[in-house]
């Protein structure tokens, strides 16, 4: 496989979601010391227990400042997981030295460009899992997966790419049983090296996503430094992480 080539494209949200809903405070009307309650009347509620939920009756705020301004693809609700398939990879020092040379010169042109903590290539959209769903959408996952071999990626899959095909298949026929979006249209898989709030596709195409193509075609080793075994299909939900190992 040669050299893995730079793709730059724009997101409208973020992959990684959190499980976070809104709590309402038991609410009571109590009558004066020594009456009895109407009939269907609630008994009031004791001061400490209605103090265990202060501040939450309008649920987790969502401030964006928090995660660097990236915004939600869906709003938090009680009981919704936000999940996502992906294949996860694994970045050594060599990786990670030419992500530093690449960073460094994409950000003359896009200051604002972030490091991606992790890496991974994605096999879904982030969908949303009721809590109850969870372990019968990652067995349904594990029965279709099974059966897959392990193969090679780079930031942009040059070889590889018709079994990643057929894994997103299986993984859409999963979503499909449990009526949920499935992957994208003629997908273009790739690893995520950085990120920036805002659309920077102009500034990136062109000139500076030649430059560091150049830089990758330079880099010592860089056709083996950028292959990686796909070792396993990795499924998270909320803050829960299944692992399936492919053969």
């Amino acid at each position: 496989m040669s050299a893995a080539p730079l793709v730059g494209y724009s997101s409208s949200g973020s992959e990684d979601e959190a499980e976070a809903g809104d709590r309402v405070r038991p609410g009571a009307e109590g009558r004066s010391r020594g009456q009895s309650p109407l009939p269907g009347q609630r008994l009031p509620v004791p001061d400490s227990v209605l103090h265990m939920f202060a501040g939450t009756e309008e649920g987790p705020v969502d401030d964006s400042a928090q995660h660097g301004g990236r915004v939600r693809t869906f709003p938090h609700e009680r009981g919704n997981w936000a999940t996502h398939v992906y294949v996860p990879y694994e970045a050594g020092e060599e990786f990670l030295d030419l992500l530093d040379a690449l960073l460094c010169h994409a950000q003359t042109y896009v200051p604002r460009l972030v490091r991606m903590e992790a890496f991974h290539l994605s096999l879904s959209q982030s969908v949303v899992l009721r809590h109850h769903w969870i372990l019968p959408f990652v067995q349904a996952l594990k029965d279709r997966v099974a059966s897959f071999q392990r193969t090679f990626v780079g930031l942009e899959v040059t070889s590889g790419h018709a079994h990643f095909l057929d894994l997103v298949a299986e993984v859409d026929r999963v979503m499909e049983e449990f009526d949920l979006s499935t992957f994208y249209q003629d997908p273009s898989f790739h690893i995520s090296l950085a990120w920036c709030v805002g659309d920077a596709r102009l500034q990136m195409e062109g000139p500076c996503l030649q430059e560091l193509q150049g830089i990758v075609d330079e880099f010592e080793d860089s056709e083996m430094l950028l292959r990686a075994y796909a070792e396993q299909i990795r499924c998270k939900s909320g803050n829960k992480f299944f692992s399936m190992p492919l053969k």
